[in-house]
């Protein structure tokens, strides 16, 4: 009997805690890191921009050379923010991006909040679906301290020679993204999520800290299944200001 005893002990010792009550300390020490990151990153300033316009320059590369394949000189971006956010990787709020290399127009896309267009027109919404889901994704961690939004630790690594913490952020809709939380200064130096094109990451460095607090990366990297396929490089940085809504208007009649 005392041997049962013994054995039903040692047994309870052996047995892992709950697997609710390590979830709920998993999602405690994602939160904990994220708000390291905000405050990192602005404070209140940061979560809630009303708009935010980047400008500076970009370099694209083709999948299967090691060579740029062409380099925006303009390359400028203007956003118009949706503060009630749910939706990981969709188009959100409302955007335009312009790519310039002297006075040629190597690209243009915008979205008013309802319609996708670019230089060549309006785009097919199922395209348009695909596009901005292999494209949206770094705004969603600026609503993931909210209701609905669930949060997980992963494995830490390193990136761009920086230990960061990983962090899972689950949206209301289902959708997934990681972010890489540098160690020490706390900046958000990675993510990543599955898209249409295949699994994206962007690396961000050089960052610097405007008047208000707010924290840029002015050098950002994107991959698609570890390829790189453009790096932008941010000169200007202007959060909050006013922006024309019909700078974000579609093409009329179809055409820019």
């Amino acid at each position: 009997m005392m041997r049962m005893v013994m054995l039903a002990g040692l047994m309870a010792m052996a047995t892992p805690a709950p697997v609710q009550a390590q979830a709920t300390k998993n999602d405690e020490g994602a939160r904990v890191i994220l708000e390291q990151a905000v405050a990192a990153a602005g404070g209140e300033a940061w979560l809630n921009p009303s708009t935010l316009y980047l400008a500076g320059h970009a370099v694209f590369y083709a999948p299967d050379s090691a060579e740029p394949r062409s380099t925006a000189d303009d390359y400028r971006m203007w956003r118009a923010m949706n503060p009630d956010r749910t939706t990981a990787h969709g188009a959100d709020g409302k955007v335009r991006i312009t790519a310039r290399s002297g006075d040629r127009l190597l690209f243009e896309v915008g979205f008013d909040g309802t319609t996708t267009w670019t230089e060549k027109g309006v785009m097919p919404r199922e395209q348009a679906d695909a596009y901005w889901a292999s494209n949206f994704g770094f705004g969603i961690i600026r609503e993931a301290l909210k209701p609905g939004f669930r949060l997980e630790r992963a494995p830490d690594r390193e990136v761009g020679g920086h230990k960061v913490a990983l962090i899972r952020v689950i949206s209301p809709d289902g959708g997934t993204t990681l972010f890489g939380i540098d160690e020490q200064s706390h900046y958000i130096r990675y993510m990543g999520f599955v898209t249409p094109r295949g699994f994206h990451e962007r690396h961000y460095d050089d960052f610097i800290r405007l008047a208000s607090g707010w924290v840029q990366a002015r050098e950002v990297t994107l991959f698609y299944n570890g390829v790189k396929a453009n790096t932008v490089y941010w000169r200007e940085v202007k959060p909050g200001e006013p922006i024309d809504p019909r700078l974000f208007a579609p093409p009329q009649g179809g055409k820019p």
